[in-house]
């Protein structure tokens, strides 16, 4: 059984990797303009973003019909693309995405 600080890890593993890669958007500008493109395949959401924040990518992610997930903390967000603290990370390719989903069992 995993739990959820292993859960925690392996999604800051992800972004990491798929920051490496080049397949992440973050912050909320740059986000929310690639979420407008189409380009996103999973929203990032922190747990402690504020909630004029939260509800916006959630409005804009169902509206897309883009999947979203609450999970990590701003500053967690951040180091696992070695930048500041981030609260919406987006996530560029399907097979990221679909890791991070399963992980998080969404």
């Amino acid at each position: 059984m995993i739990n959820n600080v292993d859960k925690s890890k392996k999604v800051c593993s992800f972004i990491g990797l798929a920051m490496r890669a080049g397949k992440v958007v973050s912050g909320d500008d740059s986000t929310l303009l690639e979420l407008k493109k189409g380009r996103v395949k999973l929203v990032l959401i922190a747990e402690d973003a504020s909630k004029n924040t939260q509800k916006l990518f959630k409005d804009k992610s169902s509206y897309r019909n883009i999947p979203y997930i609450i999970c990590l903390t701003k500053n967690d967000m951040g180091l696992s693309m070695g930048k500041s603290p981030r609260a919406v990370v987006g996530i560029k390719d399907e097979g990221f995405a679909d890791s991070i989903k399963r992980l998080m069992e969404v």
